[in-house]
């Protein structure tokens, strides 16, 4: 578990070290902390734009002890998982652009407006927090679902939003992304009562009908 004061000092000591410029997209627990949603989460989740930026930022984060974990015990044998490294109770899981079943998409990115910059080299762009929801929908481990309730509780989800998102990733060659979103929402609403417009999942669904999966 790592604190919001914890983690900018720990941005800013891999800031230090890092030999160029890299940036990253904020998800999950981390985007929320830096939101003001959440005063701490289990590990800092990070989306980078290619393959060079993560190694760098692994590198620099490899030096202060994190070391790789296997992803088994966490994410199954998903596709698209992250590469994870831990040191004592923190753990980065670092992501390249694809994040299981769904793509970091160009609107995410654009949608990614809060921007904080750490030392010279780091510059970490913070989700949307609709964004947020769909990398929740994404990873679905342990907690993600709490958290995207605490994001909806607040009242300010444009759900359309959320339901051309899922559209576009089946554009981007995602088909299963709009199924697990609304899987992932139905469960929110039906086991843990979180207030989602029951029209949102007839639409889900319907795209999901409607759609040539695989074809």
């Amino acid at each position: 578990m790592i604190t919001v004061d914890e983690q900018q000092k720990l941005f800013l000591n891999i800031a230090r070290i890092l030999n160029k410029k890299v940036t990253a997209y904020a998800v999950g627990g981390t985007a929320m902390m830096f939101l003001g949603i959440k005063d701490s989460t289990l590990d800092i989740d990070l989306v980078f734009e290619n393959e060079k930026d993560k190694d760098t930022f692994k590198d620099a984060i490899k030096s202060f002890g994190y070391r790789e974990i296997d992803t088994i015990k966490v994410y199954g044998t998903r596709r698209n998982h992250p590469e994870m490294l831990k040191l004592n109770d923190e753990r980065f899981d670092l992501f390249v652009v694809n994040v299981i079943d769904f793509v970091f998409s160009e609107n995410m990115q654009k949608r990614a407006e809060s921007i904080h910059q750490f030392g010279e080299n780091l510059i970490l762009k913070i989700a949307d927090p609709h964004d947020i929801i769909l990398m929740k929908c994404a990873t679905d481990r342990l907690k993600d679902k709490d958290d995207a309730r605490k994001i909806i509780d607040l009242g300010k989800i444009k759900w359309e939003l959320l339901v051309e998102e899922a559209k576009k990733q089946i554009e981007l060659g995602k088909d299963k992304a709009v199924f697990e979103l609304g899987c992932f929402l139905e469960e929110l609403k039906n086991k843990m009562n979180v207030k989602i417009p029951q029209e949102i999942l007839d639409e889900l669904f319907e795209i999901v009908k409607n759609h040539n999966f695989g074809k």
